[in-house]
């Protein structure tokens, strides 16, 4: 695996953690058969990913940049999707977290 493969892989894995952790609000405390179901599949493939990009990558700027990804994306569902609050500072806070996230990609391997 290359690096940049590595990369791919934990956008992937990142990309899944906005799924449970959105999925986790429609299975309302597992009793939901379907969105429960979605949401495990999505923390097993997610937890498998990110263990496959840390064969390649450190594990602190990793696991930064996967629960970044996470955090960002499920903020933004909830903004879009859910009707969460739109607040400048919310928005300018979610900003800072991708600013971490880009340079943690820019200056890590």
């Amino acid at each position: 695996m290359t690096v940049n493969r590595a990369w791919l892989i934990l956008v992937v894995a990142g990309l899944l953690e906005v799924v449970w952790a959105v999925g986790l609000s429609y299975t309302r405390g597992f009793t939901r058969v379907l969105p429960s179901v979605v949401t495990v599949i999505a923390m097993i493939l997610s937890f498998y990913l990110l263990a496959q990009a840390l064969r390649m990558l450190p594990v602190g700027t990793a696991y930064a940049v996967w629960t970044g990804i996470g955090a960002v994306g499920t903020a933004l569902i909830g903004i879009m999707l859910l009707g969460e609050s739109r607040d400048v500072m919310r928005l300018v806070s979610i900003g800072l977290i991708v600013a971490g996230i880009v340079s943690l990609k820019v200056f890590s391997p």
